[in-house]
């Protein structure tokens, strides 16, 4: 089994403020506390983030809590009180980044805009991650990843032709979002090292998803093409699909390169296809791909999976099966890459839990720390590092605007 790694990583000694919630600001900090920030998580006293109870639960606390939350503390804070208020304002001053995911309004509301803690801090860089992001006409309304897939462009194409358009199965807005955040705060790092200004970084739930939809908006412009579902093919692309196979099972194939191509055709027997002219280009090859898919099809439905990606493995030709979480847990590469991280819970039982990227040669990241258990698990740590009096925290405490055992 293997140990947390203690690599201090290229981020060791900044300092982030995490203040939102669930996933987007949460997996953006988490990315930064994966190679070496130190991140101090606010959570609401009580329940604390919601995620600690979403999806499948052990011993009360949800699985997924100990990926989003590793190599972190957490301090539990009512930031509807003034005095909490306060606090924050005291982190900040001595933080490097802030982020927070929170309705746009709801930091000027608390007297934390970014406005007034750049005035506090003004080498501080404040990520700001929200559906609609902090201006437009649309900045108010509520927006999960959910909505933000579906205004970006995905949802539209996530479908068989004339069937209700799907959602992929995970948080995908959200992660998109969260990337493009580090992705900022490192650009935003960049400056400061160069002026020691701070700045703020507004993204968009939607526009995150938008900026990764390729040619869809080129192809509109140019063309009038809306772009629709294709199910398991790639528009434009020939052929890349998903074939049946003999098991029951699927095979990924993407033949799409020219010299790809002629190999694929040669392993199906069809050197018909392979020296057919027309076809010796992607162009020619989306203009008859009815006829590739079906030729390729024919050929993948009397062999299984198996058999199917070890001739193709042989030829070069690029194909793989659709993995299941089981797949991955039992793939040989997984282990290999380190993909499958085990770690030491603290009741001393074993979690296995995805491991870190991208991968570093000289400074990786790594798991340092569990996932704090108990919400506010290091309040008092926190608070007497920026000052706070043993007997001021039992008076934040006593009034309830605190959490987390003394």
């Amino acid at each position: 089994m293997e140990t947390p790694q203690h690599n201090a990583g290229p981020l060791a000694g900044l300092k982030v403020l995490e203040l939102g919630q669930l996933i987007a600001g949460p997996f953006a900090a988490k990315t930064l506390a994966d190679f070496g920030a130190e991140v101090v998580k606010i959570e609401p006293p009580g329940a604390g983030d919601p995620l600690r109870k979403w999806r499948l639960l052990k011993d009360g606390t949800s699985v997924w809590w100990q990926v989003q939350s590793r190599n972190k503390r957490s301090l539990a804070l009512d930031l509807k009180d003034e005095a909490a208020q306060d606090i924050v304002r005291r982190l900040a001053a001595e933080a490097d980044v802030l982020i927070e995911n929170f309705r746009p309004g709801a930091m000027e509301g608390w007297g934390l805009a970014p406005e007034a803690l750049l005035e506090i801090n003004p080498r501080l860089i404040v990520l700001r991650i929200s559906g609609y992001g902090q201006t437009g006409p649309y900045r108010d309304r509520p927006g999960f990843g959910v909505v933000a897939e579906a205004m970006g462009g995905l949802r539209h194409l996530t479908a068989e032709p004339g069937r209700v358009p799907v959602r992929v199965g995970v948080s995908i807005g959200d992660t998109l979002a969260a990337l493009h955040g580090v992705i900022g705060i490192l650009l935003a790092l960049q400056h400061r090292h160069a002026s020691g200004e701070g700045q703020v970084i507004d993204v968009a739930l939607y526009e995150a998803v938008f900026n990764c939809m390729e040619s869809l908006l080129p192809e509109y412009s140019a063309f009038g093409a809306v772009r629709g579902a294709a199910g398991s093919a790639l528009p434009g692309i020939a052929p890349s699909n998903a074939y049946p196979c003999s098991d029951g099972g699927y095979a990924l194939i993407a033949g799409n390169g020219d010299s790809i191509f002629k190999r694929l055709m040669a392993v199906i027997g069809r050197d018909d296809l392979a020296s057919d002219a027309a076809l010796a280009d992607n162009a020619g090859r989306v203009a008859q791909v009815e006829k590739i898919d079906a030729a390729i099809g024919a050929w993948t439905a009397s062999r299984t999976v198996d058999a199917v990606l070890e001739a193709l493995d042989k030829a070069a030709v690029p194909a793989g099966r659709i993995y299941t979480v089981a797949d991955i847990a039992a793939d040989p590469h997984y282990a290999a890459r380190g993909m499958l991280d085990k770690v030491r819970m603290d009741d001393g039982t074993e979690l296995t839990v995805p491991g870190v990227v991208p991968k570093l040669s000289l400074t990786p990241g790594g798991h340092r720390r569990n996932a704090p258990l108990p919400v506010g698990q290091d309040t008092d740590a926190v608070l007497r590092e920026v000052g706070l009096t043993p007997e001021q925290i039992d008076a934040l405490r006593a009034r309830g605007v605190i959490g987390g055992k003394a």
